[in-house]
Parts: structure tokens; sequence; C-alpha cells
């Protein structure tokens, strides 16, 4: 497929370090599938970037990018992926890297951001993690709170009961975070 059947104007600028190749992908929701062939780093992570920004500004929030060639990933590459990734999440999508080699894995991990990024094996794969149910509960504890008493700012790393240093008024925190006297 013609990339810009999918973005209108996205092939209006190449580069020959780094091919991108849009594909539809039906099966998700403000989804597509964005292959990379080449090199990310100081020469081409401006050109990235852009392609990128309009692939984002077509309304596509849930990227699912193809890396089996993708030879080589700078820090500026990762610096790149990273703001996307940030972007991308204020807008409730992601970002799923698929078929990562090892090399340019190691240079995620080398620099710490593996554990912000999702891989996965394949393409399958990357659309059943899309459509998993995420839980969105947002741990309690450990809490900082103000004495319903005196105001005086407490922490608790657990529900309970326990005195309040300032007041020595006696409280009570359930598992939900609500603070009670007594």
């Amino acid at each position: 497929m013609d990339n810009n059947a999918l973005i209108n104007g996205f092939d209006d600028t190449t580069n020959d370090s780094l091919k991108i190749t849009l594909s539809s992908c039906d099966e998700l929701k403000d989804g597509i599938i964005i292959t990379l062939n080449g090199y990310i780093d100081i020469y081409t992570s401006q050109f990235f970037q852009e392609q990128i920004e309009k692939i984002v500004k077509a309304g596509y929030i849930n990227l699912i990018f193809v890396c089996k060639n993708l030879n080589y990933v700078s820090s500026t590459g990762i610096g790149v992926f990273s703001s996307l990734l940030k972007n991308i999440k204020l807008q409730s999508g992601d970002v799923i890297l698929v078929d990562m080699p090892e090399k340019v894995l190691e240079v995620f991990q080398l620099l710490g951001f593996s554990q912000l990024f999702q891989f996965q094996d394949n393409v399958e794969n990357a659309i059943g993690f899309f459509h998993q149910e995420v839980e969105t509960e947002v741990p309690v504890f450990p809490m900082i709170f103000s004495c319903p008493v005196c105001s005086k700012r407490l922490k608790t790393t657990s529900p309970g009961r326990f005195r309040c240093s300032e007041c020595k008024s006696i409280l009570a925190v359930d598992e939900q975070g609500k603070v009670l006297v007594g």
C-alpha cells in the first residue's frame, strides 16, 4: 500500500538512511503499523520525528513499530521514541515495538528505556496487547494526608489505626484511603 494513501503527503519527504512504510491496521482503533528499515541516529532523527508527527496528526495514536530491519538507534533516536511515547500516552494511546533486533534492544536497555516501552515478538501479539483490559487502578498507599483535627501533614504506607504525631488524635485509614477520627 502507498504511504500517501494512508496519510496524505507522507512520502513528500524521504531519507535514504531510514525508510518508513505504513500499513493499515483495521483490527485496532486509531491504529497503524509502521515498518522501519535503516538507522535512527543524529542524522535521521529529525526526519523520523517529523514523519511520526504526521502520523499522529492524522489521528493514529495506537502505533505498532515493526523494527526487524532497524539496524541502529542512537540515544537521539531513543529520545524521539520517548517524546513520542509521552505524547501518545497523553492522548490515551500507546506505542509497541515489535521484532526488535537484539543489538538495538541492548541500546534501549543500556540507556534505561526498556521499562518504558512495550516490546512484542510479532504484530499479532501487539494487537492482542492493545485489546487487553488495562487496569487503571491507582495504588492508594503510600499516601500523604492532613490530620482532620490539627491539619498536620502525615504519611502512611498501609491502612490501619495510628496516633497523630502533633495533636495525638487517634486516626483510622481504610483500604480506600479514607481518614476517620477515632
